[in-house]
């Protein structure tokens, strides 16, 4: 009697269909890590922006400087931040400033500033050039707008996950 050798075509094909339902029930947790990743991405900026917000009013405190209504510079040279009641104006020069360089190569760009007033909108760096920002894969800093508010940071990644 001879020994057999390799796998006969049923069991073959019972592997392949097997495989094939495994594919089909585990593909959708592993098809938007993507969309994870913006999410978790963005949560970082947010944080970034409140601990910047947060030192940036405590010199603005040091110097006497946090119930100002009118803009007011505080830091010293490159690190200069204007202010508003205390914490970073929604410009380039307020919370611009003092988030510079968040990311490993300026991951995030401010793409509308001042739209509408006291807002600005950063976003992910490829999307920048786009007119619409895609997929709702934003972050909005809104201002101070009184010396007993703090500012709103809302996240909008209702799509990006």
């Amino acid at each position: 009697m001879k020994k057999q050798q390799g796998f006969t075509l049923i069991e073959l094909v019972v592997v392949i269909v097997i495989l094939g339902i495994l594919a089909v029930t585990a593909a959708p947790k592993f098809m938007n890590l993507q969309g994870d990743a913006r999410h978790a991405s963005l949560q970082g900026l947010k944080g970034a922006i409140q601990g910047a917000s947060g030192i940036v009013y405590g010199k603005a405190a040091i110097a006497g400087v946090e119930n100002s209504s009118t803009v007011v510079s505080v830091g010293t040279g490159t690190h200069e931040v204007q202010t508003i009641y205390g914490y970073p104006t929604a410009t380039a020069n307020g919370i611009g400033v003092a988030v510079e360089g968040v990311g490993t190569d300026k991951d995030f760009v401010m793409v509308k500033e001042g739209d509408p007033a006291n807002t600005v909108t950063f976003t992910f760096k490829n999307y920048a050039d786009q007119t619409e920002i895609p997929k709702n894969c934003f972050l909005t800093y809104k201002a101070a707008e009184s010396a007993n508010e703090s500012p709103t940071i809302t996240l909008d990644d209702s799509a990006c996950k």
